[in-house]
């Protein structure tokens, strides 16, 4: 693709995005699921967790706060526009499948930083310094990034029932919150524990989020950053891919 084709697609990207906002930000599922559900799950643990310290809590608050809210948006849009049948009329625009999918992709990640920012100030405002601001802001744009296109594949069947969906989603993204440190440190897990949560994308942003709020982490911070850097690409090319595929299928 030339330069000028690739810049009018992101250009048409860009306008799926600000469609995704207006319509989809204030919907119940996403609601209920990326902002009601962390912090609810969050008070739960601190009320039964009064030994821990307040850098811990919140470092896991954020963590939760960005996973839930970048895998939100997008896995719900594709069924809710299928539903409406107003994929049809977006996939008969000179756009192309790759510049939807990112579109929707980028709506998810503004709101998962917007969110996110909003509880790092809670942090702050509850005390905590915030030793490794630079780094904390390249982790939280980079893991919003990952988690959006990790929504995306979780839109992958093509059903036009976004209960379905939404359903999927909260099997695969609950066992994915308790292996990843957000509630037990890792220095205290099993050898099986660890070996589970190496696997998860949201191990690494939540180690990154504990370094900047108390210097200590349990991975190099740049093998934390390469991680989720690895993560983003494999997730975003396997939507692309996958995307592809199915979306004929819910026309």
């Amino acid at each position: 693709m030339n330069p000028t084709a690739f810049s009018e697609q992101m250009r048409r990207a860009w306008a799926v995005a600000k469609k995704d906002i207006r319509i989809y930000y204030f919907k119940g599922p996403v609601l209920i699921f990326g902002i009601f559900m962390p912090v609810f799950l969050f008070l739960a643990f601190l009320m039964g967790s009064r030994q821990l310290p307040l850098a811990f809590l919140v470092s896991g608050l954020v963590g939760m706060a960005l996973f839930f809210t970048a895998t939100a948006v997008s896995p719900a849009i594709f069924p809710w526009e299928g539903q409406a049948k107003t994929l049809e009329r977006l996939a008969s625009c000179p756009i192309t499948v790759e510049a939807i999918i990112f579109g929707d992709m980028i709506a998810s990640t503004l709101f998962g930083i917007g969110i996110t920012l909003i509880t790092v100030l809670i942090g702050l405002g509850l005390g905590l310094s915030l030793l490794h601001a630079i780094t904390l802001l390249g982790g939280i744009v980079l893991a919003a990034c990952c988690f959006s296109a990790i929504g995306m594949l979780l839109a992958v069947p093509p059903t036009n029932v976004p209960s379905n969906i939404m359903m999927l989603s909260s099997l695969i993204k609950f066992p994915l919150v308790f292996i990843s440190g957000i509630f037990i440190p890792l220095q205290q897990m099993p050898p099986w524990g660890l070996a589970l949560a190496v696997c998860s994308p949201l191990t690494y942003f939540t180690d990154i989020v504990r370094y900047s709020f108390t210097g200590a982490s349990y991975f190099p911070i740049p093998g934390d950053i390469a991680a989720l850097g690895v993560f983003t690409a494999l997730f975003t090319a396997g939507t692309m891919y996958l995307h592809k595929r199915t979306m004929p299928k819910r026309m």
